[in-house]
């Protein structure tokens, strides 16, 4: 069991991390720097999880739960995606990446 969570928290770091820096260098090849720096910026979305009690529920997901990872609010970053341009199409990306990153974290490891 103790190895699950090791490879879980693996995979969950390696989509937060060193994912956004495959899409920013595949998608965005003329300024990966600046667009994988942007995705990994959309981490201060985690700011959410101090407003919770406790802070940290390891049988709570976060989507769903936290303000910034509510369902509306994954759909508005998905919608940026499509319809934002330049830095703001990244930022959105970003967002939903790390959405999708906690929605497998916890739904799919169950």
């Amino acid at each position: 069991m103790e190895q699950l969570f090791y490879l879980r928290e693996s995979v969950h770091y390696f989509l937060h991390f060193i994912f956004p820096y495959f899409i920013a260098s595949i998608f965005f090849r003329e300024n990966w720097r600046r667009a994988y720096l942007l995705m990994l910026g959309t981490m201060l979305v985690d700011a959410d999880h101090l407003l919770a009690n406790p802070i940290f529920d390891p049988n709570r997901g976060s989507v769903g739960f936290h303000v910034l990872h509510t369902y509306p609010m994954v759909l508005l970053y998905f919608l940026g995606t499509l319809f934002l341009k330049g830095k703001y199409r990244i930022v959105s990306l970003g967002l939903f990446l790390h959405m999708l990153t906690d929605f497998q974290n916890y739904y799919l490891w169950k």
